[in-house]
Parts: C-alpha cells; structure tokens; sequence
C-alpha cells in the first residue's frame, strides 16, 4: 500500500537555501520505494499562486502563500501548510499518511493537530533540529518561545527524530515523564566526488588571487554561535602565510561592524569575505582544494556543512562541542575558545606532510561511510515510517 509522506518546515524541494531544503531534496532524491509519494509545501509571496499545486519529479508540492514578515514568515508558512493539509488529507482520502514536521516552530498548536490528524488516522513526527532556544541572536523572550514550544513538539507528536544523539540525550534528559518514542537519524552525505574547476572557481579565483591547497576554509552562516570572532582572531595571530576563505552570507550589519571593531579583520589581507557561492560543484571545488576546513558552528545537531566537509576534505578543524565531536570523531582536530587554541591548531597543522593529510582524510570519508551516506539516512527514515504505519509506534 502507498505511504503518504508530507513534510513541512522547508521552503520547498529543491530549493537551495539551506539545511532543510538541502536535507528535503537529498531525503527524495535517494528514495527508491515506489510505494512512497512525497508531498512538499512550497513558500510563495505571490497571492495568485496560493494552493496551486506542482508536481515536481513526483513530487506534489502545493504553493502556500505567506506575506514577507521577516522571521515570522516560516511560522506562518508551518500554520497554513499544515491547515492546507488538514484539507487535503480529508478531500483525497488520504490512507497511510505521516506528517514529518522539521523544527519546533509552533509547538503550542501541537495538542489540537494531534487531536485532528488521529481523526485523519495521520502520524505526527517531529525533528526538532538543534536547540534553537539557545541561539545568541534572539531575545530572552524569544529563547523562552523557543524552549515553550519544543516542550509542546515533543510531548504531543507520535515520534521524535533526533539528527544528533547529543540531542537524543538531551530529549531524554529534559522531558523524562514523555512517553514519545525517539531515534537518531543524522542527514547525510554524498561519497567519491571530484567536482571541476568551472567558470565561477576560476573568476573568484583569479579575483581573490587564491591557489588550490593554499587557503583554509570556513563555510556557513554569518552569525554569533558560529564563532567567527574566535576563528578571525586566532588566524590572524597565527603565522600561516595561508589565506583564510570565508564563504558566508555576508552584510554589513551591527554584527559585521563589531567583529571589525574587536578584529581589525580589514587590516589583514589574508582574510577574505568572498560571499555565497550556490553553485554546487564551484562550493565542492572550494572544499576538495581547501588545505583545511575550520567549522565553528557551536548551537545544533548534526550540521549538513560538516558532513560535506569531511566527505570531501582532508583536515578538518572543528570546534569542541558535543555535537561536532559526535561527528567527527578522530577524524578532525578540536579547538576551543581558550586563547590560543585554534592559533597552535593552525600552526601544527602548518607542520603536516602530505601523508598525514591523507590519514585525515581517509579517517573522515570512514565516518560518513559508516553513518551519514544519503542511503543510510533514507532507509531509517523509512523504518520509521513503514513501523509508525504498521505498529502505531516503533520500538
């Protein structure tokens, strides 16, 4: 019998935004049940398109319109694409159907779905991402939002999946008196890829004056808990002639004016702000020729940019926290925000062979073999659903 798989949280499928587009697209793409239809809802801010359905390589993905409110835009999109779906399930007959709903966005709504999509004999996972609560950038009242509505996600949904096991931990840990079954389920990762040197490497390239193996790398999001001001100052005390690549999302906000002001990054010509890159194979080329990656990330789960780092790059530089280490294991060097540690990373990696570049690398592609390929991802995503539908719970 068809398994009916909606999933609601990213702004569509294929869409390359960020980690849940990225997680929406790869979870589709490598599934090979044909017995599971996906149904992903699509953000629009045009009002003509409201509940206009595509079908994408199978994939029905009815555009949702929600007006551009800046960070409430997403709340909204997860309450009328969930509204939409209430209608649809009941409108088509809708058997066998779960609904995954990545993030712990409105958790207080939690309690009246349950009791609507047990009416629809209709599944309700959550993946409640990393502890959104405690990222720097919101308020205090906005962190407390947050921790209020991941209580809600979690006590009312059927099932909890965890993309880190240091966030399983915490699940357990923080709500002991839940009954909601969990399991661990990280994203994934794509293994043997040799991505060419195309137009847009060559223009940054050559802009940049940068040479394969001859920078260090940070890719990610522009903002406090990925400890930019740590990574900028310890580099620049460093002494590798090297040049520290920054791929980010850029602007020239309060945030970017005060690292200036506590780096005096501006003065150091080794750093380089070179801003997003989308395309797929010049970010893979940046990654593969990068002389080491270094991944600050400090506040999540399992990060999709770390996983394609050690899928690609020898030395890895990672930043102490549980949820990197869980990752990557020997596989990577740590550092912490003690002063100095990065800058002595930096300079005893300066001393690696060749050889030891490749040990590093062999170590890290091991761990994505063994636990974040895209193909094991899919097939426990699957037992979930196959035993939710089944059995009413997994054991």
């Amino acid at each position: 019998m068809k398994k009916n798989i909606i999933i609601i949280g990213s702004r569509g499928y294929q869409y390359h935004y960020g980690g849940w587009e990225t997680f929406v697209t790869n979870l589709i793409l490598n599934q090979h049940d044909k017995n599971t239809q996906f149904y992903i809802p699509t953000l629009t801010h045009e009002k003509n398109l409201n509940h206009t359905i595509e079908i994408n390589d199978g994939v029905v993905c009815p555009y949702i319109y929600v007006p551009d409110k800046g960070f409430v835009t997403m709340f909204l999109f997860t309450i009328f694409a969930t509204k939409f779906f209430f209608r649809y399930i009941k409108e088509n007959h809708l058997d066998n159907t779960v609904i995954l709903m990545l993030g712990c966005k409105v958790g207080p709504l939690f309690p009246f779905w349950r009791r609507k999509l047990r009416k629809l004999k209709t599944k309700l996972i959550i993946n409640p991402d990393g502890l959104e609560w405690k990222r720097d950038k919101w308020s205090w009242w906005i962190k407390k939002c947050f921790k209020i509505s991941e209580r809600f996600c979690v006590k009312y949904s059927d099932y909890c999946v965890c993309d880190s096991k240091s966030i399983e931990q915490y699940i357990h840990e923080e709500y002991p008196n839940f009954s909601t079954p969990t399991k661990f389920i990280a994203f994934g990762a794509y293994e043997n890829r040799n991505p060419k040197k195309n137009a847009i490497v060559n223009d940054l390239f050559l802009k940049y004056q940068l040479k394969e193996n001859d920078y260090y790398l940070i890719v990610g999001r522009f903002i406090p808990e990925n400890n930019y001001e740590i990574m900028i100052q310890e580099f620049m005390k460093s002494n590798t002639k090297r040049k520290l690549v920054i791929i980010s999302n850029v602007l020239k906000n309060q945030f970017y004016e005060t690292l200036e002001e506590k780096t005096h990054f501006l003065s150091d010509d080794r750093i380089l702000f070179i801003g997003t890159v989308y395309d797929t194979e010049a970010l893979l080329y940046f990654r593969k020729h990068a002389y080491s990656y270094i991944h600050g990330h400090s506040v999540g789960g399992t990060n999709p940019s770390l996983l394609e780092a050690l899928s690609i790059t020898n030395i890895n530089i990672l930043f102490d926290v549980c949820y990197n280490r869980e990752v990557g294991e020997d596989s990577c060097l740590y550092f912490t925000k003690e002063e100095g540690s990065l800058k002595n990373v930096i300079e005893e990696v300066e001393t690696f062979s060749l050889k030891k570049h490749e040990q590093y690398g062999a170590l890290a592609k091991k761990r994505i073999h063994e636990d974040y390929t895209w193909k094991i991802v899919v097939n426990r995503y699957n037992d979930v659903f196959d035993n939710l539908l089944k059995k009413n719970s997994v054991k």
